[in-house]
């Protein structure tokens, strides 16, 4: 699908919210595209149907851009998700608390309520950026609330080491991002019977397959798991 099939009608108005929503709008569809490096300003001013000076006066720096959409849909995503998690408690009416809580972190970025699926390529293209930049965003405007849900874990999970804890947290944000992602090759292994742009159906599995996981008994020490890996899969004699 070309630029041009995308591009939003232009407007005189260059310093009003309708302008600052437009270029917003053809940034995040062209990173998420693209990727942020594969986009220029002059290609964003193009596709907004704005002129540079507009992105210039409200965002001040491609960078800029780059913050005020991410806080566009970042912001209200973690406000809800410290909302769910302040309404998770132990409750035999309710799902178990790590299901709670695992389903307060998912539920606000996967079920498109803040960005959809253009935000969701855009999070995983960012989650696998390695720049500076992208990083400093993930820890301004992630890491409060992913702290807050990894003390509610600890919490939950009172004998599981902290250790433990921060690799299974990992694997589960990875697990979310690729969902998100939706790359289809679970759509042609499967013929389509199982579709990741189903969030409803993607987080009913997702949700209880990450609390097996979190449940899971301690892990060795990676060293001595992995030479006991190693001898155990040596060729026989």
């Amino acid at each position: 699908m070309t630029i041009a099939a995308h591009a939003i009608k232009t407007s005189n108005d260059t310093r009003g919210d309708s302008t600052r929503t437009r270029i917003l709008d053809s940034a995040e569809h062209l990173f998420s595209e693209c990727g942020v490096n594969g986009v220029s300003l002059r290609t964003i001013v193009a596709h907004a149907g704005v002129n540079t000076a507009a992105v210039h006066y409200h965002f001040g720096s491609k960078y800029g851009l780059l913050e005020a959409v991410f806080a566009r849909r970042i912001v209200p995503i973690a406000k809800e998700r410290l909302d769910l998690l302040a309404k998770c408690h132990q409750n035999p009416s309710l799902p178990p608390l790590l299901h709670q809580i695992i389903a307060a972190f998912l539920e606000p970025g996967m079920t498109g309520r803040h960005g959809g699926a253009t935000f969701a390529r855009l999070r995983a293209r960012l989650a696998a950026d390695a720049s500076e930049e992208t990083r400093s965003l993930l820890v301004q405007y992630f890491d409060d609330s992913s702290g807050q849900f990894l003390k509610a874990l600890a919490k939950a999970l009172p004998n599981l080491p902290a250790t433990d804890l921060y690799w299974r947290f990992h694997f589960m944000l990875g697990t979310m991002v690729y969902t998100m992602a939706n790359p289809g090759r679970i759509q042609a292994l499967t013929k389509n019977e199982c579709d990741p742009s189903d969030m409803d159906a993607s987080l009913a599995y997702l949700v209880p397959f990450l609390a097996q996981g979190f449940l899971a008994d301690p892990i060795p020490k990676a060293p001595i798991m992995l030479k006991s890996y190693k001898n155990n899969n040596k060729p026989k004699p």
